[in-house]
Formats: C-alpha cells, structure tokens, sequence
C-alpha cells in the first residue's frame, strides 16, 4: 500500500486547547498545558505513526496582538512560520467565543496557500449547540474553501474525525520520521518544559509569564536520571514568590515535575531546582538565543 506523509500546523490564538488537542490527537502528553495563556514557546513536533499514514504536527505557541517584548515577537515569528510549507493547517478557535486574537490569525491565514481546518474546540462547554451553525457560517466565510469541524480536544470528540481530514490532505510518499519517534525535541527540553509548566499551573495569575527553565545537568547514571535545572526570573519579588514559604511552593514544583519526568524516562528521577533573577531576559534578543530561543521552520 501507498505511504502518505505531511506536516500539519495546528495554529490559534493563546489558550484555545492547541497543545491539549496535540497531546490527545498523539495519544500521550508531550506539549505542556494550562489555564494561564501564552503557556506554549516554541514550535513542537509532534509525530503520528499509524498504519501507512504518518502525521506531522506542529504544535505552535499562540499567535498574539502583543509585541511589546522580544519573547512576544520570538512567539508570534514561530508560529507564523509554521503556516509556511505545510500540507495542512489546523486553525483552532474557543467554539463560539470570538476575539481580537482569533481575527489576527484569520488576516494570516487569508494569505496562506495550503488547505484549512477550521476546529471548533471545546464544542462540550457549549449549553447550546445552535449557536455553532452562525460561527461555522461566519468562520467559512472569512476562510473560503476551508472546512469546519466541532471537536472536544480534552473529551476526545470528534477527533477521529479531525484527523481522517487531516490525512486526506497528505501526500504519499515515504516516512520523514521512525515509526517510533514521538516528537523531534530532546528529553532535556521536555524536561524543562514540564517543570514550567509546574510553575505556571502552581502560580497562575501570581506569577507572570516571564519565567524561564535552564537544564544545567542531565545525566543518566545506570537506574537513575541526575537532573538540575535553574529557574530564572526578572525580579526578587518572582523569585520569592516561586521559593515560597520556607521553601514549599519549589518543593511542590519539583514533585510534581519530578513524577511526570519519571513517567517520560521510565526511570527514577533526582531532580534539583534552583531560582536565579536575571533582569530583562525576556526582552533581550540574546539572552533568549542563549536560552534556547531560535527561530525554526
């Protein structure tokens, strides 16, 4: 039989469930999720082995009006890019919640040349489920020729559906990827990713975005994974915020870090955390092209 291989963009403003419909589509957690928007920083693949179909994902941080800081504009360049060179789009919207934001990704996406998805997630919140017809209505006229599909990203409804679409839009041809290769990011990085995401679902709004994990040691020694990670931050007050009260809030962090880490790398995890302030990073170009922050794609 014929292999079909492609990339799809899953893009959307912040906090419309693009990393929660990743990591169900995928089967198993890779991209980290909450509540507090903008949690998403740099475009991850996500890859989907099944049968002679192959899907590429890449999961993007959400497209912004603001572009006052450096991470923002870092942020918004990421995720532009990935709607470059695709065999499909995935355009993720807050079911018939509608935004600044959302018309932003629109104006973009009206000068794409590859295929649409419109998905309207999150479509179980919704107490009346006639008022999706005038959003599909409005969504296919804004976006001609795309398609319109209710899912739920976090009940899993629809999704089936989601991705028969998505691989009728891929082109045969060989594997990019091993049949058994989850994602093109390190275990380093996703290691950092989940002790953030531990700190933003730990501080939500207390703590503002701003904040940044650094893997400074990541040895595997026999049965037991070495970890130490420094957290920066631009200001005292963060950093006292995050250590909290004699050192509680940090402890909680790395546990909970700790038990995701372990359940990745199927293996015991030592971790250590530390706070460090460095003013300014987040609107420093260099200083987030020495964090990690390039531009890809």
């Amino acid at each position: 039989m014929t292999r079909h291989c492609g990339y799809a963009a899953i893009v959307g403003r912040p906090n419309v469930g693009k990393s929660t419909l990743l990591n169900h589509l995928l089967g198993q957690k890779l991209s980290i999720t909450s509540r507090k928007p903008q949690t998403t920083r740099h475009n991850m693949l996500g890859i989907k082995t099944e049968g002679d179909y192959q899907i590429i994902f890449v999961d993007t941080p959400g497209i912004h009006p603001a572009r006052d800081k450096a991470i923002n504009r870092y942020m918004n360049r990421s995720a532009e890019s990935a709607m470059r060179d695709v065999d499909v789009i995935v355009f993720v919207v807050d079911r018939d919640r509608w935004t600044r934001g959302d018309e932003l990704v629109v104006r973009q996406l009206q000068n794409s040349h590859s295929p649409i998805i419109i998905v309207l997630n999150k479509v179980d919140r919704m107490d009346d489920k006639d008022s999706l017809l005038p959003q599909i209505t409005r969504l296919s006229e804004l976006l001609e020729d795309s398609e319109c599909i209710p899912v739920s990203a976090l009940r899993g409804i629809n999704l089936d559906g989601l991705e028969d679409s998505i691989k009728a839009h891929l082109p045969a041809g060989d594997f990019y990827f091993s049949e058994q290769q989850l994602t093109d990011k390190s275990e380093r990085f996703i290691a950092a990713e989940m002790i953030r995401e531990k700190i933003t679902r730990q501080l939500g709004a207390e703590l503002p975005y701003q904040t940044m994990v650094e893997i400074e040691e990541f040895k595997q020694e026999g049965k037991i994974c070495n970890i130490s990670a420094l957290i920066l931050v631009e200001r005292e007050g963060q950093k006292r915020i995050i250590i909290g009260d004699k050192g509680q809030r940090l402890k909680a962090i790395g546990a909970q870090a700790r038990a995701d880490i372990e359940r990745m790398l199927e293996c015991q995890v030592m971790l250590n955390l530390w706070v460090k302030v460095k003013s300014g990073w987040s609107d420093d170009e260099r200083a987030l092209r020495s964090l990690g922050y390039q531009d890809s794609l």
